[in-house]
């Protein structure tokens, strides 16, 4: 009897010794987690155990949410290779490799570590990152091996996204194929180091959306980065590592980074009221995020319809396809680059920068040296700042056709593309007459409006006159055209002096004394009172629709010359100071015609 409860005291204590106890944070090599185990970080945020996806029967080793939403699983080892049963024992060696084992000593999954440990512990931290550290280095970041180098669909505050230079991991983020499968999905989105880095969203190997490079506030295709309330980001980049990484503002928040089943990068936050997780924002907007949905050269623009078009200077490869809805052979410019003399840059601002696979980065250049480094090269076809904080520096070079561009509307940023010199003539050509158009749209609305308001002026006062006029009819002794000829004559003499002065070849003093000759085109300033006076002829047929009212004022196309204004009355009904000649003209004075200007 006493060797039988002594061979039950050796048993308990030996089960106490290998078999980690529910509530510790790590487990030496002397333990493991077994079914029915479990270690929880320190400050209970954090479980690792062996858990089942809803509708599954199937075993895996993961990590999830302790103290709040239970069963959403943030990171598993085995996804690739589950268990089918409850045999699966978790345990770390002598010399810091992490195995799952199951029917006794069958490998499905170990962390292949190439760094070796001394006394070394697996622990799990409260941010979530299981590690491997020998038990008496206390350096955080010191580690044989960590579960943030391999993520699985959900990024972690802390976690590095991207690729340490160091060791060659890349840390991306790969969906569920379903939700009861953690094994890889169909979606992945990575960093890719080439040229100016940035992230891939991948579906298989074709490529759904691009981030865009660093522009130091944000990723150039992801406008909706920006500061708030739940996070702080940051991006590094340098010969060691390259990674985007977050961190939660307040201990009291939590948030997560999820790859979707559907390809979608979307952000979480737990709402503790409604005990659920809370939609907070998607890197992918709309249908303009499509990579490369307008072809090379082309641009998206949401607010347009069709939201696809060419770049300013460049036309559709294929007019018919274009115009039949499928842009994904592009554009082309107008006029092959030849590297010849007379090239140069042409300016497109608010846009997601073009890919940067193909390209160049220097982080010290300034705008000025970037021009120039572009310019000596033939292959260079667009160069853009690196960085948009204060006023802008270092330099990227693009050398293949541009591709996946979207227009913002208050966002984006500004690049500089290479033109041949015919097609930057004909767009400083048009420029020209955009800063022309600047000074004559206002001098039309200045002369339209003096006609206007003159016109009201005269209506007012015959109005109020009315009365007057009414009771001469029953009295001789009071002419209201003695007591008005003064005011009248100021009136009248207003609304029809710029139609006088255009007669008399003096339209310019119309305008003179808001104008400077020396910064301003005369010939372009009589153009625009000429088009005014076009537009409040008095044959309504006669005037122009608005659309050729800017087509006149934009190009050099003839004029046709005005005809008399609505509002005009002969010359001496003003200059008479014949009282038998004003009281004659009375009759004709009350049937003037009184025009509105509308637009047709």
């Amino acid at each position: 009897m006493e060797s039988i409860a002594m061979l039950v005291l050796v048993c308990f204590l030996l089960s106490s010794i290998f078999q980690i106890t529910n509530g510790a944070d790590k487990i030496t090599a002397t333990q493991s987690i077994k079914e029915g185990s479990s270690i929880v970080s320190a400050g209970g945020s954090f479980e690792l155990g062996f858990f089942s996806p809803k509708n599954s029967k199937n075993r895996y080793l993961g990590i999830w949410y302790k103290k709040i939403a239970s069963g959403t699983v943030v990171w598993v080892a085995n996804k690739d290779t589950p268990l089918n049963d409850s045999s699966g024992i978790f345990q770390l060696s002598g010399n810091g490799i992490l195995s799952l084992l199951y029917d006794g000593n069958k490998t499905v999954w170990s962390s292949n570590s190439t760094k070796q440990g001394t006394n070394p512990v697996a622990q799990l931290l409260d941010t979530g990152n299981f590690v491997v550290r020998n038990d008496d280095e206390k350096k955080v970041g010191k580690y044989i091996w960590q579960s943030f180098d391999y993520p699985g669909n959900t990024l972690l505050p802390g976690m590095k996204y991207g690729i340490s230079m160091v060791t060659g991991i890349n840390r991306g983020l790969t969906s569920w194929k379903s939700d009861n499968d953690p094994s890889d999905g169909e979606f992945t989105n990575i960093l890719d180091p080439n040229g100016v880095p940035q992230f891939y969203l991948r579906k298989g190997s074709v490529i759904r959306f691009r981030s865009g490079p660093w522009n130091g506030l944000r990723f150039s295709g992801m406008p909706n980065l920006k500061p708030n309330p739940i996070y702080t980001y940051d991006f590094v980049c340098n010969e060691k590592e390259i990674y985007y990484t977050y961190k939660l503002i307040s201990n009291s928040v939590v948030s997560r980074l999820v790859l979707d089943l559907n390809g979608h990068l979307q952000r979480f936050t737990w709402i503790d009221r409604t005990k659920g997780w809370n939609f907070y924002l998607s890197a992918q907007m709309d249908d303009c995020d499509r990579y490369a949905t307008c072809g090379p050269y082309g641009t998206c623009n949401i607010n347009n319809s069709p939201a696809c078009g060419c770049l300013e200077g460049f036309v559709p490869k294929s007019k018919e396809d274009y115009n039949s809805g499928d842009w994904s052979h592009g554009c082309e410019r107008k006029t092959s680059l030849g590297c010849i003399e007379g090239e140069g840059f042409r300016k497109y601002s608010s846009i997601k920068l073009p890919d940067t696979v193909f390209s160049w980065y220097n982080m010290t250049m300034d705008l000025k040296e970037c021009e120039q480094k572009c310019l000596k090269n033939c292959s260079c076809t667009a160069y853009a700042n690196m960085d948009i904080r204060n006023g802008g520096s270092g330099c990227i070079l693009w050398f293949k056709e541009l591709i996946d561009i979207r227009q913002y509307a208050d966002s984006g940023q500004d690049i500089y593309i290479r033109m041949a010199s015919s097609d930057l003539e004909e767009y400083r050509s048009s420029k020209g007459k955009t800063e022309i158009m600047y000074i004559a749209l206002p001098v039309v609305a200045l002369v339209v409006a003096l006609i206007g308001l003159s016109i009201l002026w005269y209506y007012l006062l015959k109005k109020r006159q009315t009365p007057e006029l009414k009771r001469d009819e029953t009295d001789g002794s009071k002419n209201p055209i003695d007591h008005a000829r003064h005011s009248l004559r100021l009136t009248i003499a207003a609304f029809h002096n710029a139609w006088i002065l255009y007669k008399e070849g003096k339209s310019l003093e119309l305008v003179i004394d808001r104008l400077h000759e020396e910064s301003c085109n005369i010939p372009q300033v009589l153009r625009s009172i000429q088009v005014a006076l076009l537009c409040v002829q008095n044959n309504p047929q006669d005037r122009p629709n608005m659309s050729y009212v800017v087509l006149m004022l934009s190009s050099d196309i003839p004029l046709e010359e005005p005809k008399e204004p609505g509002f005009f009355t002969n010359r001496d009904l003003i200059d008479s100071d014949s009282m038998s000649t004003i009281r004659e003209k009375s009759t004709t004075l009350n049937r003037l015609t009184i025009t509105m200007l509308e637009a047709r």
